[in-house]
């Protein structure tokens, strides 16, 4: 950390890519008179608003609530998916965890499953598709049911809601070496799966999701635990075994279910 409080003179290594079928490079700028006090973001900004002066194209990078909330300021920082800090988004990451004279390289999700959109935006609908594949619950419409009506035990709440604080960014899958997505499923499945409103179809989740993940072309998760580590939410890899237990009790259900319904034909 830059403990003067004075302006920090940086340089970045940006990755500049015009869009998906282009062949990117790393380009270098210098970032000067950055106040220790902006978001990683905000630096950005400045460097964006100085290029434009200039007549520079601006770096192409994502964002929405800047409040560590929506998931969509991913950028790997010098190697590490929202940078050196754990549990902070690339949105919430301030320039006083870096050093006056640091060279700084800034890169996009690396999977294939991200490709890459321009510059350091990728293109994260194959999480949108999973979600889509069984991450809801069925529920009856019109009048809002009363909050004591079901009745959930505390360890189940808390679990739950440990799992429901995925944002989706997809740092767990640029951090995994495999790009596997089981930590952000694992999370999506577990937040419903343990709740009684998400009983009804458990199992159809569970197949259903991870069905998709693997048409996505995610990889396998080979118990690195680098998407806990890289996870600025701190899911735990508990979620995928989890999980993984769901799917098997699914998939033996599913098979007697088949059996059974061959056996009186």
């Amino acid at each position: 950390m830059d403990g003067t409080g004075k302006h920090l003179n940086l340089t970045l290594h940006v990755w500049r890519q015009k869009h998906r079928h282009a062949e990117g490079r790393f380009v270098t700028y210098e970032a000067p008179d950055i106040s220790p006090d902006m978001s990683f973001l905000e630096m950005l900004d400045v460097v964006n608003e100085r290029l434009v002066q200039k007549g520079e194209e601006p770096i192409a990078f994502d964002y929405d609530c800047r409040e560590g909330i929506c998931g969509q300021c991913g950028i790997v920082i010098d190697g590490n998916p929202h940078g050196p800090r754990r549990a902070t988004t690339s949105c919430q990451l301030h320039m006083r965890s870096f050093k006056d004279g640091d060279a700084i390289t800034l890169e996009p999700w690396r999977a294939n499953t991200f490709p890459v959109i321009k510059d350091l935006i990728v293109d994260r609908t194959a999480f949108d598709r999973i979600i889509a594949a069984g991450g809801f619950i069925t529920a009856p419409t019109g009048n809002a049911v009363d909050g004591n009506a079901v009745l959930v035990p505390k360890t189940d709440a808390d679990l739950a809601m440990d799992a429901a604080a995925c944002i989706g960014c997809g740092a767990c899958v640029a951090a995994c070496p495999n790009a596997s997505a089981m930590l952000f499923v694992a999370a999506k499945i577990s937040h419903l799966g343990l709740l009684p409103q998400g009983q009804p179809e458990r199992d159809r989740r569970v197949l259903a999701m991870v069905a998709q993940m693997d048409a996505e072309g995610f990889g396998s998760c080979t118990n690195h635990g680098e998407c806990e580590a890289a996870c600025p939410k701190e899911i735990r890899l508990e979620f995928i075994a989890r999980m993984n237990r769901d799917y098997l009790r699914a998939m033996l259900r599913q098979r007697a279910e088949s059996k059974a319904a061959g056996g009186t034909g």
